[in-house]
């Protein structure tokens, strides 16, 4: 019976796991709910055949059960894109059994639109930079509220024009005379940006540390214009550049490609592709306008689009799109992997 080829699928959640086995053939073999477990799930499909492939459609928690089942029962596991698998299952009879069985056939045909199963350090590292993201996101909406109540309230600095979150900026709000309601409400927002000053402060570090002696951050923070935060971003959703075929396909990963709007005889863009991880896109975009500014090969890449009439917000899309893919070639030594 192990002689058999058997393919397996995978509806993964939190409290139990569908598991599917199909032979070469096509036909169900099995079809059950087992316990959240790579243990219940190789008991599942023990005794059923050889596993030739495994597919689990990513979501939260997959990852670390692909690395057990690798890891523990040397299975060939690989993770499914969400968005297409999404498409492909669609029916009006939707179930686990059936989104189980889906899985099983894309293996088995060879039509799995796979993602990169990331290691452990690397989903690690993202859930730092995720984070990181998070408070600045927070922060970001406290400053903001601040600021529409000193528009409500109709204040600004008297005379020379200061700048926004300044020492100088600061020491005016905190003389501000204002009543109860509209101090405790100022009160309440500096609070809580000094609080996630401190925590962005506290997670820096701790990607500081993280990435210290990793040999493909320390190459990106010798890139023109890459700081620390690029370069972690860039580590955690990029990984491994070798994985790419081409400056084009990463360029397209980060989301900075345009995306094609054509129909019939009308040839036209729509803006970029959205099917990226937004920070990594405006991490990249402001790296963009960055190197428009400090680096003269980027800068006179922009003369000639700013010439040509381009918009600014279009020039850093640019940049940051030749940037990538000269990227992609200059990360191609073995050592960046």
């Amino acid at each position: 019976m192990e002689k058999t080829s058997v393919y397996v699928g995978l509806d993964y959640h939190q409290s139990f796991i569908r598991v599917c086995v199909v032979d070469a053939a096509g036909r169900a073999l099995y079809n059950r709910p087992c316990g959240n477990h790579w243990r219940e799930v190789v008991e599942a499909v023990s005794g059923r055949g050889a596993v030739a492939g495994v597919a689990i459609e990513a979501c939260c928690g997959a990852a670390d059960l692909a690395d057990e089942l690798v890891e523990h029962a040397g299975w060939s596991v690989a993770l499914a894109h969400p968005g297409y698998v999404a498409r492909m299952k669609q029916s009006p009879d939707k179930s686990d059994m059936a989104d189980a069985r889906v899985l099983a056939e894309l293996t088995r045909v060879g039509w799995l639109p796979r993602v990169w199963l990331a290691p452990a350090p690397i989903r690690e590292l993202r859930r730092l930079v995720g984070l990181r993201q998070t408070l600045i996101d927070q922060r970001r909406a406290a400053r903001l509220r601040l600021r529409a109540l000193l528009r409500d309230l109709r204040r600004r600095p008297a005379g020379v024009r200061t700048r926004p979150w300044s020492r100088a900026w600061l020491a005016w709000v905190d003389t501000l005379d204002l009543d109860d309601a509209s101090r405790l409400v100022l009160d309440e927002c500096l609070a809580q940006i000094a609080f996630f000053t401190q925590r962005l402060t506290r997670v820096e570090h701790a990607l500081e540390g993280r990435t210290h002696n990793d040999p493909v951050v320390r190459r990106l923070r010798e890139m023109p214009g890459v700081g620390p935060v690029t370069a972690w971003v860039l580590r955690a959703h990029v990984g491994r550049f070798d994985r790419f075929r081409s400056g084009k396909q990463l360029a397209r990963f980060c989301s900075l490609c345009p995306r094609n709007a054509s129909s019939g005889d009308r040839v036209a863009d729509s803006g970029l592709i959205r099917a990226g991880d937004p920070t990594l896109r405006s991490t990249l975009i402001e790296l963009g306008h960055r190197l428009v500014r400090c680096d003269q090969r980027w800068g006179s890449l922009a003369a000639r689009l700013r010439r040509a009439g381009k918009h600014p917000c279009v020039i850093a899309a640019a940049v940051a799109n030749r940037f990538v893919r000269w990227l992609h070639h200059q990360m191609q030594e073995p050592t960046m992997t």
